[in-house]
């Protein structure tokens, strides 16, 4: 099923490409930065983008009936990884805990002119919060 949220800007085309999918009890998000008509929100700060490009794959996790902590695995792109730090912070505001398994990859270049950081994420609806009992056997 074909997911989106409404902070959450489309594709600049129908049928494009889905911001969000759920198949049964599984969800995935395509890579969001903080690309917009005006330019990247944040301008050229990686930190300020990080932190849109999360606030967008949070949204979209919700908007899959799940919530962060159900996120299994994020993806970060990056045009300069000497912004990893920045980037990390963004994400330290959004995810907690027992933190996803991620990917940090640098690139040359994203989609769009001054994009910094691009994140995706998949997980497993309610998978965030175990049963007392299942996580003292896991721990």
């Amino acid at each position: 099923m074909r997911v989106s949220a409404a902070s959450v800007p489309e594709a600049p085309r129908a049928g494009m490409f889905s911001n969000a999918v759920v198949r049964g009890d599984r969800f995935w998000t395509s890579g969001m930065h903080a690309g917009g008509p005006e330019g990247p929100v944040g301008g050229e700060d990686a930190y300020l983008q990080a932190q849109e490009a999360f606030r967008r794959v949070a949204e979209l996790v919700r908007s899959c009936g799940a919530t962060t902590a159900d996120v299994t695995v994020l993806r970060v792109y990056l045009t300069d990884v000497d912004d990893k730090a920045a980037v990390g912070r963004a994400r330290s505001e959004v995810f907690s805990g027992e933190m996803p398994c991620s990917t940090l990859v640098g690139v040359a270049a994203l989609v769009e002119p001054g994009l910094k950081v691009e994140v995706e994420a998949e997980g497993i609806v309610g998978s965030g919060a175990l049963p007392e009992s299942e996580s003292e056997r896991k721990s």
